[in-house]
């Protein structure tokens, strides 16, 4: 995995590993709506799921209690290999926490089918062409062009286009454009501060929570090198032309020079711009969405918005008028149950040993809150001195959920140690000797023991590290989106891969009946005993789900956020009375 550090914990958790990546057009592409007035904003209003008309949702914060004891179980679990992320023991540089804005500059959004099936989920930046502040949406000025720049995975962006232009009146005073080829896209990971963007860049946190980086837009021309000697015609934007409904076509002539695109070279003055305050990590979004529980475009496709947690992503308005497909949506939210959702799944051997917080998680399911954090601080609550309570002081007032909730940097340690992805200490060891010992002597003996013992921490590390190996690779060539996953113990489908496990790892996305996670009922409970089937293989596997950090308290009668009623304060009722 790339960049597995991790590094500042904020009110969001323990932020990933400092670095940045570039998205080529497979990965991400830009679409463009563009209009006077407010007839951009009009025109997709009728068709994502978000409110255009008001400013988003801050992401869900944590509470300081319950990062410290989530975080602290996290890490409990992963300390008897020195895992802290996969920094190597670099130090991290701090930052001073700045405040994190969440505006209509950019928010989370979905598009949906007539059916009210995703058609693929997306980033929605809004900006001015003409210079004026972005406001919002029914705030613009009617000589003001305002643009949206849809961020939407690659392999989803032609089925979109095509939905926009299928969508688009033949009067609609909106132009769709596909700039792909014109902007670039990048993430930067390690840092909550997406304020003061260079000119040319259009910079924020990405919406949908804050632990997945910093998104970035190359747009204007002052972030291309002058160096490059690129114009509009070189670049090749003047291959495209409007047609009369104001959509692009590709110009047939072929006397247009055909040079390198234009994101190519905003791509190479972007990275020559971070080189010198972050390290590339390309790859690392990948690992890090997957880790976090999030699936992306085609992924989502033909699913329903709550079963792929997009209410949870701030990324649906159920308060907003009419838009395409809100009718399922709003009936599921309203009146149904939710009993499959997406969640991140880790895929382990039956001979593992299972983990900390998933042994609590299965023994709180087994006997109960009260029982299970009795028996809970029984086991774990002895520290080394012998002096109990310590694990109940650390909890405080936290209340473990049904599952483990572990943010993407507690789940990359987790990992790291589990397929023996930490830095080696044989090195280090043998250097510390011959440092307090040039001359040989007395501490000879002493010498050779360290060394032998970190030989055989080595050796042991290795063989965890190729058991990794060789569970990864079963794993990947399995887990093949739409393969079954079934309990051995009654034959049952439990659920449905819905991503490939993330590189080095064997944690996949997986749409799980609630049930059978023990978040929905009181019939099914997960145990940690549990073996599994993956698509045809007839190999037994144990699985261990969690919940992402993001993810609201779930109701255990409707598989949705728990509304948990304000209690109302009789003296205030008396004094209005």
């Amino acid at each position: 995995m790339a960049s597995k550090a991790a590094s500042t914990v904020s009110k969001y958790g323990k932020l990933w590993g400092r670095g940045y990546e570039s998205f080529p057009p497979k990965l991400r592409r830009i679409l463009s709506v563009s209009g006077k007035g407010d007839h951009a904003t009009t025109y997709l209003q009728g068709l994502v799921t978000s409110d255009l008309f008001s400013e988003p949702k801050a992401p869900r914060e944590e509470d300081s209690e319950s990062l410290r004891a989530l975080e602290g179980l996290v890490s409990s679990s992963s300390s008897s290999l020195n895992v802290d992320g996969g920094s190597g023991g670099v130090e991290e540089p701090m930052e001073q926490e700045v405040p994190v804005q969440f505006t209509s500059k950019m928010r989370s959004t979905c598009f949906l089918d007539h059916r009210g099936r995703i058609l693929t989920d997306a980033l929605l930046w809004k900006r001015s062409l003409d210079g004026e502040p972005v406001n919002t949406a029914n705030n613009d000025n009617a000589a003001t062009t305002t643009e949206y720049l849809i961020d939407v995975p690659g392999d989803a962006a032609d089925a979109l286009l095509a939905h926009l232009k299928q969508h688009k009146l033949r009067r609609s005073k909106v132009t769709l454009k596909d700039r792909s080829d014109e902007f670039s896209i990048h993430a930067v990971y390690g840092t909550l501060n997406a304020e003061g963007a260079p000119p040319g860049y259009l910079a924020a946190m990405d919406p949908r929570h804050p632990s997945l980086g910093m998104r970035v837009l190359s747009v204007g021309p002052q972030a291309v090198s002058k160096d490059e000697g690129a114009t509009k015609e070189e670049t090749g934007r003047g291959d495209f032309a409007e047609d009369e409904a104001g959509n692009d076509r590709q110009s047939s002539s072929p006397s247009q020079p055909q040079t390198r695109p234009e994101r190519e070279l905003r791509q190479k003055t972007f990275e020559t711009l971070m080189n010198n305050h972050f390290p590339p990590a390309p790859g690392t979004y990948r690992v890090l969405r997957t880790l976090s529980g999030i699936a992306e475009g085609s992924e989502l496709a033909t699913r329903t918005a709550l079963e792929c947690n997009l209410e949870f992503l701030n990324a649906i308005s159920f308060s907003k008028g009419c838009y395409l497909g809100q009718e399922l949506t709003a009936r599921s939210q309203f009146t149904g149950v939710v009993r499959k959702r997406i969640v991140p799944v880790m895929v382990v051997g039956t001979e593992m040993e299972v983990l900390r917080p998933w042994v609590m998680a299965s023994v709180i399911q087994e006997m109960g809150l009260e029982g299970g954090l009795d028996k809970i601080l029984g086991d774990f609550g002895v520290g080394e001195d012998g002096e109990k309570g310590k694990t109940k002081l650390e909890l405080g007032g936290y209340v473990p959920p049904p599952l483990p909730k572990i943010s993407a940097a507690g789940a990359g340690g987790i990992v790291a140690m589990m397929m023996g992805s930490v830095p080696t200490t044989a090195s280090s060891t043998t250097a510390e000797s011959e440092t307090s010992n040039p001359q040989g002597g007395e501490n000879v003996e002493e010498d050779e023991e360290q060394d032998l013992e970190a030989k055989q921490r080595q050796e042991e590390l290795q063989k965890v590290r190729l058991a990794g190996e060789r569970l990864q690779k079963e794993i990947a060539e399995l887990a093949e989106p739409g393969a079954s996953i079934v309990d051995k113990h009654d034959g049952k489908t439990i659920g449905k891969i819905v991503a490939p496990p993330a590189p080095g790892t064997t944690v996949l996305l997986a749409q799980m009946r609630l049930d059978r996670l023990g978040l929905l009922g009181d019939k099914d409970k997960w145990s940690r005993t549990n073996r599994i089937l993956i698509g045809d293989s007839t190999k037994e596997y144990r699985y261990l789900p969690y919940l992402p950090l993001w993810w609201p308290e779930i109701d255990p009668e409707t598989g949705k956020e728990k509304v948990v009623e304000e209690e109302e304060d009789g003296e205030e009722e008396l004094d209005d009375l």
